[in-house]
């Protein structure tokens, strides 16, 4: 994140408004602050009897041989255990040393293969030609403390009810860290994940030493920094059965050898409709930021093959920001409409404005990326949520999602955008639509209906065959559990005991602390359809386990930046972190939650 700490305390008197079937559209900059009608806290803590949920990560053991080992242990606060070497059961993943790790310096890469203990941050997408296959991906960590990990996996193949086959994605182990998982699918049911590898060793202190030295890189013979990718074939059976190189090395999209080019933010895009005249394309979009904190948003592709390969990626491409957004902008989120149209969002985080206001603007290609347009502004003069949220230490994430329907409404295909805000004080999500290719905006409607202040985060937006629209966040209306009972136990509450951020702990029956997983559904011009829907099976400490961006002993630690969503026939496919223990988490790790529920 590029975006200053901040505490906001702007408020702003909010009617309960009943939805129209078809909301005001307007121009410029739309009004926030439009809520739906809430539920009680106990209605909504009840409301999930439709949602099947299982802990995904838990089912089966991961380990792999970090290129740069790290011994902090920060327990027994939060549950901390710091690096476990491998117990040796795996799900037949290669255990190291690993190709690209061999022009390491001496002293990498570690001596053994560690456990993967937390899984961090949330995608989820289904396949196309079965819709019972699933495979989710997030960050794959051996040291919380250390903020060490690759990226990992998780299959299934009965539609979330087992995840037999999970491992970390091979192919870059040759880097401190793998980072950012997205994940799609081509219409031949190949699995693509653009991936951000990138080194970095450990100064005395424990923080994270990015110098580009060949005598002090871990590993001097890759480049620093890349967008890379990896590519899981249709019918693949196995952890390892991954396409990792292209023409006989790392499938890299983009490096980065220098200094001063941070790349970050990648997402992924791929045009499966076979009427588009760009049908097969694969788009990697990234942001390089410059300097401080300037971002240039580009674009690269390649055409999928059958076989899960690919063409070679194409010279990167800048997308156009305009007087709209001089400072340059990020959170590249692409979509595929089903006439050939690419579409994404870009974010300005506002540096001018001291990083307290954003802005949302969108982009539109018609040729298949080699030329765009700015085609509006979604919203503007966000209010920008926190750096961290109150009383809890782990980071706030990416602003915003998008995505587009499936019909045309009046002509159009509707775009749909769903964002943070906190100008009601906490951090609400709002969410907005056009239906006029991105020139007006809705007036937003808030998502979360909790009756009294409590922060929404992370939305993730999606769009069914049926044209239901989807809203998935986190939630913390719900108190953590009271001590003495079960659940407190459970959720690992007594755990909790030292934190920068609150002084009562540990934080038994604390407000606005502990964190739930929300999805609402709407119709295609937004008319709410019934209440939020509590995903998660319990209430869960994020504390626990969290971790720790900068270093073991730093303030900030991690969630992740963004919540997996995505859907398939009538069924809604959700995935999110939790660190409760219902039987196979006893540690409290951070574990992955998918959740199904039906499509209304």
């Amino acid at each position: 994140m590029h975006r200053t700490s901040r505490f906001v305390t702007i408020f702003a008197t909010v009617a309960l408004l009943a939805l129209a079937a078809t909301p005001a559209i307007t121009g410029g900059s739309p009004p926030s602050g439009v809520v739906q009608a809430s539920q009680t806290n106990a209605q909504y803590a009840s409301s999930g009897s439709g949602v099947v949920a299982v802990s995904a990560t838990t089912q089966r053991v991961s380990c792999y041989r970090p290129l740069v080992p790290h011994a902090a242990n920060d327990g027994p606060n939060d549950g901390y255990t710091g690096e476990t070497e491998c117990p040796g059961a795996t799900t037949g993943e290669t255990l190291g040393p690993y190709p690209t790790q061999a022009g390491a310096n001496p002293g990498y890469p570690a001596a053994s293969a560690m456990l993967v203990k937390d899984h961090s941050e949330s995608d989820i997408r289904v396949d196309p030609l079965n819709a019972m296959h699933l495979i989710g991906t997030s960050k794959w960590f051996v040291s919380a403390e250390g903020y060490n990990h690759l990226l990992g996996f998780y299959e299934s193949f009965d539609g979330g009810a087992t995840w037999p086959v999970q491992g970390h994605i091979p192919g870059y182990e040759g880097w401190t860290d793998n980072t950012d998982p997205i994940g799609a699918f081509d219409r031949y049911g190949n699995f693509y994940v653009l991936n951000l590898p990138y080194q970095f060793f450990y100064n005395a202190d424990g923080t994270h030493n990015f110098a580009i030295n060949p005598n002090k890189e871990p590993n001097p013979s890759q480049p620093p920094q890349a967008i890379s990718m990896s590519v899981r074939p249709h019918g693949a059976a196995t952890a390892t059965d991954w396409l990792v190189t292209h023409d006989g090395h790392p499938d890299i999209v983009a490096a980065y050898p220098n200094k001063g080019n941070e790349p970050d933010k990648q997402w992924l895009a791929i045009d499966r409709n076979p009427a588009s005249a760009f049908v097969d394309r694969v788009y990697a979009m990234w942001v390089d930021f410059t300097g401080c904190c300037t971002p240039h948003p580009v674009v690269s592709w390649a055409t999928a093959l059958p076989d899960g390969t690919h063409t070679d990626w194409s010279t990167p491409v800048k997308l156009p920001v305009g007087s709209a957004m001089p400072q340059g902008a990020t959170y590249l989120l692409p979509h595929v409409a089903p006439d050939g149209a690419l579409w994404t969002t870009l974010t300005n985080s506002g540096p001018a404005h001291q990083f307290a206001s954003d802005k949302i603007i969108i982009d539109r290609s018609n040729d298949g990326g080699a030329t765009w347009t700015i085609a509006g502004v979604v919203a503007d003069d966000i209010v920008a949520p926190p750096f961290r949220y109150p009383n809890t230490t782990f980071r706030d994430g990416i602003l915003n999602s998008f995505a587009v329907g499936p019909t045309a409404v009046g002509g159009h295909f509707p775009l749909y955008v769903a964002y943070e805000d906190a100008g009601s004080g906490l951090t609400s999500v709002l969410l907005t639509a056009s239906y006029d290719d991105g020139v007006h905006w809705s007036t937003p409607i808030q998502v979360n209906d909790n009756p009294a202040p409590a922060d929404a985060f992370q939305p993730s937006v999606a769009t069914a065959a049926n044209d239901t629209v989807a809203v998935a966040f986190y939630d913390r209306r719900l108190a953590c559990p009271a001590m003495g009972t079960a659940e407190a136990v459970a959720a690992g509450i007594g755990l909790d005991q030292t934190n920068p951020r609150y002084a009562a702990t540990p934080p038994y029956g604390a407000a606005n602390y502990c964190v739930n997983a929300s999805i609402q559904f709407y119709g295609a011009t937004l008319g709410a359809v019934g209440n939020n829907v509590r995903l998660s099976p319990n209430t869960f400490d994020p504390q626990l386990n969290a971790p720790h961006t900068g270093c073991a002993s730093c303030l900030g630690t991690f969630l992740g930046d963004y919540f997996g969503l995505d859907t398939a026939g009538t069924t809604a496919f959700v995935t999110f972190v939790s660190t409760y223990d219902a039987g196979a988490n006893p540690h409290h790790y951070q574990q992955q939650i998918v959740a199904s529920i039906a499509i209304p």
